[in-house]
């Protein structure tokens, strides 16, 4: 079945690009907006699947919009793009129940698998981003104990004290694929980005944490 989609983008070039390349990939492009306002009221009109908006744009930019979508109820899942990696619109893009968050120099790379992704209603972020947001969740010590063994408890503390793989199997009388298998066991457990280095961040945003588990 074919995804409908609202495009919006104040950069004439960036908006052209973007439309183009996705129309390639066989979705049903259902109108496009160089303004908050005009996208709004596209959305509104057409009530598609998806709406790609880029976060500054005129009267309305795509955080209002994602707004407006959540208070009003409206099923289109909104996917943000944009050239800001500030950290306060990561949490309002999620306080506003935006599906996906793609940072622009990866627009591109991205936006099809995020489209993807967002059709089956599983929110997509650029990976920079996902690091960032996965070290928000909020665990107490007895979460840990609860989420961790605890050999995985010590290996996420060893990760904290920015220790490599093979320098934790020494400590733990291990073999470096073994911590390696524990480490793809916390990420699930912790609902982690499967990233290269998202455990690594989160270990460290949680250091205080985990010191005293």
């Amino acid at each position: 079945m074919s995804v409908s989609i609202v495009i919006a983008d104040d950069h004439p070039l960036m908006l052209r690009g973007l439309s183009g390349y996705i129309s390639s990939k066989g979705y049903d492009i259902v109108g496009s907006a160089e303004d908050g306002q005009t996208a709004y009221n596209l959305i509104i009109k057409h009530k598609p699947d998806i709406a790609i908006l880029d976060i500054q744009m005129p009267f309305l930019t795509g955080l209002e919009i994602a707004a407006e979508c959540k208070k009003n109820e409206l099923s289109t899942k909104v996917i943000l793009i944009t050239f800001d990696n500030q950290e306060e619109l990561y949490d309002k893009a999620v306080n506003y129940g935006v599906y996906g968050y793609i940072l622009k120099e990866f627009a591109v790379e991205e936006i099809e698998n995020c489209i993807e992704h967002v059709k089956r209603g599983e929110p997509y972020f650029s990976e920079e981003i996902a690091s960032y947001l996965n070290s928000k969740l909020k665990y107490t010590n007895s979460t840990i104990i609860e989420l961790l063994t605890k050999t995985e408890i010590k290996v996420v503390q060893g990760l904290a004290e920015n220790k490599t793989s093979s320098l934790i199997a020494e400590s733990l009388n291990s073999s470096v694929r073994t911590v390696e298998k524990h480490r793809s066991n916390i990420i699930k457990k912790l609902k982690l980005e499967k990233s290269r280095h998202a455990l690594t961040i989160w270990a460290n945003l949680n250091k205080d944490l985990l010191k005293n588990t």
